[in-house]
C-alpha cells in the first residue's frame, strides 16, 4: 500500500480549514494530521507531526506566514509548505518562495486541482497560480520597467528611507535625519526589503545605486 500524504492545514479563518479538511479526507491517498489557526501553533504541529506538507495561509494574526514557512523549513526541512492564499501581490509572494515555500496557490482553486497540486508537491514539483508564474516570470527577467514598477511601490517614505540607507546611514541615524522612532525605520526597512525583493540593507543600497534612484550626499 502506497503510503499516505500527510497534511497539516493552518488558516485562521475556521470555514476554511474544515472546508478544505471535509474535501481532502475524501481522498484515498491523502491524510490530514491536524489543523492550526495560527502560524505558531502551525510550527508546534509541524515538532510534533512531521507533515509531508504544510498547507498555509499567508495573512494571519501573530506571525505571518511568511515567518511561519521559514520557522516550519528550520524544524523540518522535509516537509512543504504549499501558499494558499488570496494575496498576489510582489510583497507576499516573493518573501513566501524566498522563506521556502514550494508552491503558491490561490484561494479560488477547485478542489480537485488542489488535491492534485499537493499530489505534485509531495513528489517535489513546483506548482504556481497562473498569475504568480508571470510575476516570477518578470522578476526572473529582470526588465528596467518591472524595477521602476518595484519602486514605485514604495510610500515616499520608504523611498526616503531608501535614499539614506543608499548613502549608509545606520537606523539611528536615519531616525534622528527624518525625526521618527528607531522601530518605525526599523519597520520602513522591513517593508522596503520585502518590496523590492531583497534580502539585507546592502543589497537595498545595491539596488538603488545600480538604478541612479539616489545621488550621494556630499557634507557641507
Amino acid at each position: 500500500m502506497t503510503d499516505l500524504i500527510s497534511i497539516l492545514i493552518v488558516d485562521d479563518h475556521e470555514v476554511v480549514r474544515k472546508g478544505v479538511r471535509s474535501y481532502l479526507e475524501t481522498q484515498p491517498d491523502i491524510q490530514v494530521v491536524g489543523e492550526a489557526s495560527s502560524g505558531e501553533e502551525g510550527v508546534k504541529l509541524v515538532a510534533e507531526t512531521i507533515p509531508d506538507i504544510v498547507l498555509l495561509d499567508l495573512i494571519m494574526p501573530g506571525i505571518d506566514g511568511v515567518e511561519t514557512t521559514r520557522r516550519i523549513k528550520e524544524i523540518s526541512p522535509r516537509t512543504q509548505v504549499v501558499v494558499l492564499t488570496s494575496y498576489h501581490k510582489d510583497v507576499h509572494i516573493f518573501p513566501a518562495l524566498k522563506a521556502g515555500a514550494i508552491s503558491y496557490i490561490l484561494k479560488d482553486i477547485k478542489m480537485s486541482k488542489l488535491a492534485d497540486t499537493l499530489r505534485r508537491t509531495v513528489r517535489g514539483e513546483v506548482v504556481l497560480h497562473p498569475r504568480v508564474a508571470s510575476r516570477v516570470l518578470q522578476n526572473i527577467r529582470g526588465d528596467d520597467d518591472e524595477d521602476q514598477a518595484l519602486f514605485a511601490n514604495l510610500t515616499e517614505r520608504e523611498q526616503e528611507v531608501l535614499r539614506v540607507i543608499a548613502n549608509g546611514l545606520t537606523n539611528s541615524q536615519i531616525a534622528e535625519k527624518l525625526v521618527i522612532s528607531e522601530n518605525t525605520v526599523k519597520g520602513h526597512v522591513s517593508n522596503i526589503l520585502s518590496k523590492l525583493h531583497v534580502a539585507d540593507r546592502t543589497q537595498v543600497a545595491v539596488y538603488a545605486w545600480q538604478r541612479g534612484l539616489v545621488q550621494r550626499e556630499h557634507s557641507e
